[in-house]
This record gives structure tokens, C-alpha cells and sequence, in this order.
């Protein structure tokens, strides 16, 4: 006994944190410590004994081998455990969603200019895994700048708060304790994306070109569960989302600069929080750290990011701006290609509002890396581009997109008609005509096929193109 007494007492402090740590992951020892049941409350995951042991492996090969690489696979694998079940999809349903996106794809054609009719764009089907895995690389641009400043946080904390035999031992573990740190954000990344998987129901529904470029992809598993319970006709149902997804991924394959701007524009955002060191270790000694639900209602409740900066809100009204740009683009080729559906007005409307309120997955990513991304003004930016439309023409409206320079500002979606006088280059015979364009859109919105910006109509109000109500299938 006193050999073994000896022993303890000769371990340095840098092995007594480890061990700690490592006694914490196995689950052992008394009091303090995070059983593997605790940790999977903790990080939101479900009771799956296998997922959760490979959970725990990955963990503890962050303690052994750490590194400050964030591990992708941990949110992967933490992300498929959310995503369940996941569907193949058969070889016969694939063949519909392909008949529909040949469809679509010659009415896209009859109301977008040459230059987008040109773009090669890929169609294909896609499970939730497949979704998964396809769009991590675009969740990376966002999501390690947020997780790489909460670690550092903790570090600080942790550092100032020890007793001061331990601190040297931070100090000297603090890539380990940066890989565990790293670790469980990835896990808790990986349950939000998971859930996301379970509700997207085409690569650009989320609002960020998230997928590999090129592509136009439906998740079927999701679109059919979504639309099983509408009135309207799957077919039709099918075809309106076929043409919207392939609308959406010419635009991004045509402006080619588009999603290295969106992206960036993101990541700059991201890159600007700052975790405010005073606040977690304000909420730390309010939490019982005992309570697994305590943890994982602090984690996705928001509250360790920080209210934004001046300047992050202003690079964030950029981003909306540009989210509403594209989205408004989007409805409104959408809407002129797909008239010929009964409902696809109602459809549209039904649409906008699922992007307007965001799902619980998407409010839940944005409270844990700080951003929602909302395309706030979708109403306004539609009314301008349809402006554009019917006094320009489609391929004036479509030019637009060819440069960075040459896309509508904020400004223009609120003076939809300055950016007609000066792309035609203004006349008093055009101003007149503008005046009274003026007139009808405010004082009649369904001479534009829509309400007016900020208002709400039920999803049977909508109108078809040429003002009147379609008719029911």
C-alpha cells in the first residue's frame, strides 16, 4: 500500500490531468465524472449503444493523439446517428425525379436567358447520408472558426481558474485539451446536421450553396414525408421543386464568383465571434455540472456566443441581402416556368414562409455557431427582379448576374424602378411609364403576381401569373 501511495504522489500534474480526463470518458471513478449516458445527454444523442461507443473511441483518440484539426468524421458519424433512418432509393423512383427533371428543365428553358440555358447542371437524387456527406466540406467554411474560438475560451478559463499546481499542466495539455474541446462541439455539430438531413428537401434549400457545385439535387426520402399530406398532386409536387432546385443550380453554376462571395462572406462573419471568456464562466457556475440537460440546454441555447458587433451586423445585412437576392431570383423563374401547374402558387407561397420561419434544425445550427441565415427580403427582391422582367426582358434580367458589380444592392430592392431608369437609361417617356408601374405595384401587388413586401397570405390566396386565382387541382 505505501509502494502504491508512493507512486501517486510522484505523478506530475500533467499526468493527473490526463488521467482525469481519461477517467472522465471511460465513465469511471466517483463524483464529477461524465458516465457515457451523460455524455450522449450532453451532445444530444441517442441511445445507441454502438454509436455511442464509437462516439467515446474517437474522443479518447483525441486525448491520446491530439490535434487542433477539427475532426470531420466525428461530425459525420455523430450526424448519421441523427439522420436515421436513412433510405436507398430505389431504382424506380429515381427514374420518376429524372422524368421530372427532364421536364423541368425544358420549362426553366423557356424563361431564362440563353447564357443559363447553356450552364450544364447535373440532376440527381440523394439520400440523407448522401446529403450529409456531400455538404460537410460547405458546414466547414462556417462552423471551425465559431468551435476554434469557444475552444480557446475555455481554454482561458480554465487556465485562470485552476489551482495554481494545475495551471502549468493546462498550459502544457493545451492541444489535448483542445482536441477534447474541439471533439465535443463536433459531436453536437454533427447532431444539428443530422437533423437537418432528416428536413432538407433539395440541395438549395437550406439557402447556401452547401453541395459540390454543378448539381441539382432532390432528397426524395424528404420531399415525399413533406408533401404527403398536402392536396396537391405528387406529380405536381414534383415537378415544382424539380424546376426550383435546377433554377437555383444554374444560377450558382452560371455566376461562378456567386459562391465564392456567399461563402466568404459567411466565413467573415463567422470569423468575427469572439467568445466572451467572463460570460462562459458565468454561465459554468450557474449550471450544475452534474446535469447533463443543464449542459445541453447551455449548448444549444446561444448563450455562449456573443451579441454581435456593429460590424458583424452590418456585414450580416450584406449577406441577406444577397441570400434575398438569389432567393427572389429563384421565385420568380420559378413561378414563370411552372404556371402551367394548378397550385403552384399556393405551392410557392408554402415555400417562402418554410424559408421565412426556418426549422428547428436551422434556428438550433444558429444558436450554435451564432448565425441564421434568412433571406429577409425574398418578397422585395422577387418584386424587383419580376419589375425587371417584364420591362427588360428575361436575358436583361439574367445579365445581371454576370458580375459582382453588376448585381442589384439593397438600395435597388428598395427602388426597384432607379435600377430600371438606369439600366435603360431613363427618357421622360420611361419615367412616366415607370410612375404608373409604380402606381399598380403598390396600389394592386397581384398585378405582379404577389404580395406586397412584409405581407402574409394564406397558401390558397396565392395568384397565378396573370392575376387571377388558379384553379384547385
Amino acid at each position: 500500500m505505501a509502494e502504491r501511495n508512493n507512486a501517486d504522489n510522484d505523478n506530475s500534474p500533467e499526468d493527473e490531468l490526463r488521467r482525469l480526463i481519461e477517467q472522465m470518458l471511460r465513465g469511471g471513478g466517483t463524483g464529477g465524472t461524465i458516465n457515457p449516458d451523460q455524455l450522449a445527454g450532453v451532445a444530444g444523442l441517442p441511445g445507441d449503444a454502438a454509436a455511442l461507443a464509437k462516439m467515446l473511441q474517437q474522443l479518447q483518440q483525441s486525448l491520446m493523439a491530439p490535434s487542433d484539426e477539427f475532426n470531420w468524421e466525428i461530425v459525420r458519424d455523430s450526424g448519421r446517428s441523427a439522420a436515421t433512418p436513412n433510405e436507398e432509393i430505389p431504382q424506380e423512383l429515381a427514374d420518376e425525379y429524372a422524368r421530372a427533371f427532364t421536364l423541368a428543365e425544358m420549362w426553366l428553358g423557356e424563361v431564362t436567358g440563353e447564357t443559363l440555358n447553356s450552364v450544364g447542371v447535373t440532376p440527381t437524387t440523394i439520400t440523407r447520408y448522401e446529403w450529409l456527406n456531400q455538404s460537410l466540406d460547405g458546414w466547414a467554411e462556417v462552423s471551425e472558426p465559431v468551435a476554434t474560438s469557444i475552444s480557446n475560451a475555455l481554454m482561458t478559463m480554465l487556465t485562470e481558474n485552476v489551482p495554481e499546481e494545475f495551471r502549468m499542466a493546462i498550459g502544457q495539455q493545451g492541444q489535448m485539451l483542445r482536441s477534447v474541446g474541439h471533439s465535443m462541439f463536433a459531436m453536437q455539430l454533427g447532431q444539428v446536421l443530422g437533423q437537418l438531413a432528416k428536413e432538407v428537401l433539395s440541395g438549395g434549400d437550406i439557402g447556401m450553396p452547401v453541395l459540390p457545385p454543378g448539381k441539382a439535387s432532390l432528397v426524395p426520402q424528404n420531399l415525399d414525408t413533406w408533401s404527403k399530406d398536402l392536396e396537391n398532386d405528387r406529380n405536381e409536387v414534383l415537378l415544382f421543386f424539380a424546376v426550383r432546385e435546377l433554377a437555383y443550380a444554374q444560377l450558382f453554376e452560371h455566376a461562378r464568383w456567386l459562391r465564392l462571395h456567399l461563402v466568404s462572406s459567411i466565413t467573415e462573419f463567422a470569423r468575427g465571434i469572439n467568445i466572451d471568456v467572463d460570460q462562459v464562466e458565468g454561465l459554468v457556475r450557474e449550471i450544475d455540472m452534474n446535469s447533463p440537460e443543464d449542459l445541453k440546454s447551455v449548448l444549444k441555447s446561444g448563450k455562449l456566443i456573443p451579441p454581435r458587433t456593429p460590424e458583424q451586423e452590418l456585414a450580416l445585412a450584406r449577406l441577406e441581402t444577397v441570400l434575398a437576392l438569389i432567393e427572389g431570383w429563384v421565385d420568380v423563374v420559378t413561378e414563370a416556368a411552372t404556371f402551367r401547374l394548378p397550385n403552384a402558387g399556393a405551392l410557392a407561397e408554402m415555400v417562402r414562409r418554410r424559408r421565412a420561419t426556418g426549422s428547428p434544425a436551422e434556428h438550433a445550427f444558429g444558436s450554435l455557431v451564432g448565425l441564421e441565415i434568412r433571406p429577409r427580403r425574398q418578397r422585395d427582391a422577387a418584386n424587383m427582379w419580376r419589375l425587371v422582367s417584364d420591362k427588360l426582358g428575361n436575358a436583361a434580367r439574367d445579365q445581371l448576374w454576370e458580375h459582382r458589380d453588376a448585381v442589384p444592392t439593397s438600395d435597388d430592392i428598395d427602388d426597384p424602378f432607379a435600377l430600371l431608369e438606369r439600366l435603360s437609361g431613363g427618357g421622360s417617356d420611361a419615367k412616366d411609364e415607370l410612375d404608373s408601374d409604380l402606381e399598380r405595384l403598390l396600389g394592386d401587388p397581384s398585378s405582379f403576381g404577389d404580395a406586397p413586401a412584409g405581407g402574409d397570405t394564406a397558401p390558397g390566396d396565392s395568384t397565378g401569373r396573370d392575376g387571377s386565382t388558379p384553379p384547385t387541382a
